[in-house]
């Protein structure tokens, strides 16, 4: 790959042992295995308060909401597990990008998202895997602008699916995540040349 893309990979998760922190570290190898520069971010790193417009007029944005931009600008994609909670995304997750969809000054607007390409993918222990909150993911995220590629993943029953190394038992669900991982890698490779 002559070009090398930068990816953000990350989940919607908080939780310290999240099937989707597991899931998303198998996209990333997809993705460096495609040539991309893969940086892995844990959003619970960054502690949010919940979005709320009249803190960010007396305040601003708060230090880790800046950290967050930062690093949502520096790179081209990203790759997104999201845990599906009550049928949608988690609090997380979307807090996140509500935060990070606020302008600065002199700043366009989604600047974090116009142009960005992403992969999603979803653990849950459900039988549908979170595939319900995907389709919320794949919306808002097409509604800022970021292209979402039409291979996504949602692995059912999730408890009993990963290996105690962090692996996919099934070796088809483990290529078909790493696939977005690197579809992903390719796809802005093509944009960037």
């Amino acid at each position: 790959m002559s070009v090398k893309p930068k990816i953000l990979a990350f989940a919607g998760s908080l939780r310290e042992g999240s099937h989707n922190k597991k899931l998303v570290r198998i996209a990333a190898a997809g993705a460096r295995a495609a040539g991309a520069a893969v940086s892995d971010l844990d959003l619970r790193d960054l502690p949010l308060p919940v979005y709320d417009g009249d803190l960010e007029s007396a305040e601003g944005l708060p230090a880790n909401a800046r950290e967050l931009k930062r690093l949502l600008k520096t790179h081209d994609g990203f790759l997104i597990a999201s845990p599906e909670y009550n049928s949608s995304i988690s609090g997380a997750l979307k807090n996140a990008i509500d935060w990070a969809s606020r302008p600065e000054p002199d700043e366009p607007p989604l600047v974090c998202f116009v142009g960005k390409v992403a992969g999603i993918m979803s653990a849950s222990p459900g039988g549908l895997g979170g595939l319900r909150g995907l389709v919320h993911l794949r919306a808002i995220l097409g509604n800022i602008s970021v292209l979402v590629i039409p291979q996504q993943k949602a692995v059912q029953n999730a408890g009993e699916a990963f290996s105690a190394g962090g692996r996919l038992k099934d070796p088809k669900v483990q290529d078909a995540v790493e696939q977005i991982g690197s579809r992903v890698a390719e796809v802005l490779a093509k944009l960037k040349a």
